[in-house]
């Protein structure tokens, strides 16, 4: 069963502390937190950066950030949450750090392990 996101879009203001700050005054390191809590490697948005760049050197233009988009989709696909490839693609290139704001929720409530208390019997 597909699920929604656990958090809207625009819903950084939701979290202040972690999401909001931190991705408005440092995006970039926001964004390699997201790719490490997903298991990848932390320089991996270091791509979304330089690749514009590089690629614009050889007269390709680049808008679509890779790897935003990868973690994205692979973090929809992991969790089985409603989403297109169309949607990504849009809110990647749209909302880069809302984008990156709602991943980084999304695996902070996803990886949120409960605590279990034994309670002995009478």
């Amino acid at each position: 069963m597909s699920e929604n996101w656990n958090s809207d879009l625009l819903s950084c203001c939701d979290d202040m502390k972690s999401s909001g700050c931190y991705g408005l005054w440092c995006c970039p390191c926001l964004a390699c937190t997201v790719s490490g809590l997903f298991g990848q490697n932390r320089c991996l948005p270091l791509c979304d950066i330089c690749s514009p760049a590089v690629m614009s050197a050889f007269g390709i233009p680049l808008c679509v950030p890779p790897a935003g988009l990868a973690l994205r989709v692979g973090i929809r696909q992991k969790y089985e949450i409603k989403g297109s490839l169309c949607k990504d693609i849009a809110t990647s290139c749209i909302c880069v750090w809302c984008s990156w704001c709602q991943l980084h929720r999304e695996l902070k409530y996803r990886n949120h392990t409960p605590a279990v208390v034994n309670q002995p019997k009478k």
